[in-house]
């Protein structure tokens, strides 16, 4: 198969970072160039030091229109931005990273699909602009998809932990390590940004699914989301679980499971292991994933995938951590 030429915008930050290490070991891509404004000129591996040996790669402060895809990986309200001032050969297929275009948004005559393959794969593979979802938006959707889907899905109380790579590269007072070290701490209570995108998402599949009640955690480790959502059902556990596995059949990366998970099994790769537990009429769902690939720049590869009719896994067979 003939590989593709690659571009990606805002490449110094995590999710930047991210999308290179996945790109430069595609077996079907060519990284053409990587947009920094703050690294324009500096070696790659002098930004992120683990890739010294890999490439010789400069940042730079131009776009390549000579490419057939580019990655957004900029600060949200930074990709509209770049949409809208920047002329970009229509040929070209955008996949954002930023929220910029998660509801259905659209700019300079570009409407973008919104990138959960689980749920929208037939609607990417036909897409040229793709809005890829939130990294706490897709946990929580993926754990909650096949109820809506069945129309089983009533109010829900969720609540999720992720690591300190989630806030993004800039230092912040909660991003210090003396800060996050031993501490645990909710923020946005009931207020998370990423749940318009999933009220959207459920709404689609069951008009009347039950509001969703989020609590949001800041965890004392850098990379990784777990999410625990709590709902009542009529099903019985059995059915629960069949429901689960019959929805995600067909879905590589997301794997179903009875009784308990652990982060680790999924930290380093695009995964997302769901784990189902019920008593009675409650049903919990965890659903873990690592917040900077399968939330973000391993997505948005995935998406790649779609868009250019590669296999879906190709050059996301990542190890995860384990220990």
């Amino acid at each position: 198969m003939e590989p593709i030429k690659a571009g990606i915008v805002g490449g110094a930050g995590y999710t930047g970072g991210e999308t290179i290490r996945l790109l430069l070991n595609h077996p079907f891509v060519e990284l053409a160039f990587v947009q920094s404004r703050s690294q324009a000129g500096k070696p790659l591996y002098e930004t992120h030091d683990d890739l010294k040996g890999d490439t010789d790669l400069l940042f730079t402060d131009s776009i390549l229109q000579d490419v057939d895809v580019i990655f957004l990986c900029l600060g949200h309200g930074e990709s509209r931005k770049f949409v809208d001032e920047t002329p970009l050969n229509e040929r070209i297929k955008i996949i954002d990273l930023s929220q910029d275009f998660r509801l259905g948004e659209s700019s300079s005559g570009r409407p973008f699909v919104y990138g959960l393959p689980e749920v929208n794969r037939d609607l990417v593979k036909k897409a040229s602009n793709v809005a890829n979802p939130g990294c706490f938006a897709t946990a929580i959707q993926l754990g909650l998809l096949p109820l809506a889907k069945a129309g089983k899905l009533s109010e829900v109380f969720s609540t999720g932990i992720t690591g300190s790579t989630g806030a993004g590269q800039k230092l912040q007072d909660t991003t210090h390590f003396t800060w996050r070290a031993n501490n645990i701490s909710a923020y946005k209570t009931l207020s998370h940004q990423h749940m318009k995108e999933v009220g959207r998402t459920l709404k689609s599949l069951q008009a009347d699914a039950g509001a969703i009640h989020f609590v949001p955690w800041r965890g004392d480790f850098t990379r990784g989301i777990y999410v625990s959502s709590t709902v009542k059902t009529s099903l019985p556990a059995s059915e629960v679980l069949a429901l689960y596995k019959d929805f995600y059949k067909g879905h590589p990366f997301t794997i179903v499971t009875s009784g308990t998970i652990d982060m680790k099994q999924i930290v380093n790769t695009n995964k997302c292991l769901i784990g189902v537990e019920q008593e009675g009429d409650v049903v919990v769902i965890h659903s873990a994933i690592d917040n900077l690939l399968k939330g973000a720049s391993g997505q948005a590869v995935q998406n790649m995938n779609l868009l250019f009719g590669f296999d879906e896994t190709a050059g996301l067979k990542l190890k995860s951590i384990a220990f």
